[in-house]
């Protein structure tokens, strides 16, 4: 179904149910998150080891509470592309990408990836995960690891000790999903021609191959020059070229945030990747707002690169490049699924946008959970519905 108008609207997400987070973590993990404080924490030592709480994953106040936002609002995202309501859909606050079944992992807890993947597969035979963070996606690849119906592809800094110390090349994928997981594994300093151009070749031949019905980009401005723990050389343009190519595909899009520790750069990034996806382009001059101390001493978008050495080598990009390509040779054909009833949401939203009178006054409650201007929708060229056949 095409629709001839889309609006651009911001929604507030549901929380996500515990229910809905069992449906990939272990039931007595969510109990866990939901129950321990840092009050409390003292009465539960063993249940922190082996939950993985503690130095890298803290125990915070509200935490159940924050994983349930994030993670709902990558659920939230990923229902309203298969309801056909939008064709892109963001949740900067998701893509926390490193959360196991039953343990937290690099300061993430919920692993909202892997939950809006599945609510994906409800809907579409084959989804693509691709990863642009500096650290190995190595959550949402484990999850998915013996599966042909989700391929993840993933490009980040791999050897030297660094966490989490998974992504060689030689992971593959095993059983039904061997050669449906994609490691890329780079070294330090890797630039935005460097990048990009391995970026597009390898995506590019990964959609053709694929026929992904849905793509979520996890999209870690850790990978940017100047962060405190990453070790790339990519400017904010370099970042959000990668964002541009994945949206020319026009194939329903979930994009998420995920690691950045520069947090100003990390806001320059997901503004400019946000006017990207919106078809805006952005002012290079930051208007005046009340964090704008932050941005100074410029005030600008845009921040240069480093003067620094690229590790990466024509020759080394290029062996990672066939052997990638040799992989996706291992794959004859797009692979197919008998598509079962769709089983229903969790949770639906208690009103339909379509149907909302613009001049009907509605209680802060409705308003709380939708913001949009009337003035903005997508028609014509600008509507990038792709109907995927797996209806």
């Amino acid at each position: 179904m095409d629709f001839t108008r889309r609006w651009r609207y911001m929604s507030r997400p549901h929380k996500a149910y515990p229910t809905e987070l069992a449906q990939f973590h272990s039931a007595d993990y969510v109990e866990f998150l939901h129950r321990i404080t840092p009050d409390t924490q003292h009465l539960y030592a063993s249940e922190l080891t082996r939950y993985n709480l503690g130095e890298d994953c803290p125990v915070f106040d509200d935490l159940f509470e924050f994983c349930q936002i994030y993670a709902g609002g990558t659920l939230d995202a990923a229902r309203r592309l298969n309801h056909k309501t939008c064709d892109i859909a963001i949740n900067w606050a998701g893509g926390l990408h490193h959360a196991k079944k039953c343990e937290a992992s690099g300061f993430c807890y919920i692993n909202d990836l892997v939950l809006g993947i599945l609510e994906l597969l409800k809907y579409h035979s084959r989804v693509l995960y691709i990863d642009i963070d500096v650290h190995h996606g190595d959550g949402v690849e484990e999850a998915f690891y013996f599966t042909d119906r989700v391929m993840t592809v993933s490009f980040h800094k791999y050897g030297d000790m660094f966490f989490p110390g998974t992504g060689d090349i030689k992971d593959i994928g095993d059983r039904e999903g061997k050669y449906y997981a994609i490691n890329i594994p780079l070294k330090d300093g890797i630039d935005d021609t460097s990048f990009t151009r391995l970026f597009k070749t390898i995506i590019a031949k990964v959609v053709e191959t694929y026929l992904p019905g849905a793509i979520v980009l996890q999209c870690g401005a850790d990978s940017l020059a100047r962060d405190r723990l990453g070790c790339f050389n990519l400017s904010i343009e370099g970042h959000a070229e990668c964002v541009k190519f994945v949206k020319k595909f026009k194939i329903p899009l979930l994009v998420t945030g995920g690691g950045g520790y520069t947090k100003e750069n990390v806001a320059r990034c997901w503004a400019v990747e946000t006017g990207v996806l919106l078809d805006t382009d952005l002012p290079n001059e930051i208007p005046d707002n009340e964090y704008i101390k932050y941005f100074g001493p410029d005030y600008t978008l845009k921040v240069p690169n480093l003067n620094m050495d690229n590790l990466n080598s024509k020759t080394y990009l290029s062996s990672i490049k066939v052997q990638v390509m040799e992989s996706l040779r291992a794959i004859q054909h797009a692979p197919g699924v008998q598509m079962q009833e769709v089983p229903p949401d969790f949770y639906i939203p208690d009103f339909d946008e379509d149907e909302l009178d613009p001049d009907e006054r509605v209680d802060q409650h409705t308003q709380d959970k939708q913001v949009h201007r009337d003035d903005e929708y997508y028609e014509g060229d600008n509507d990038n519905d792709h109907d995927d056949g797996a209806h």
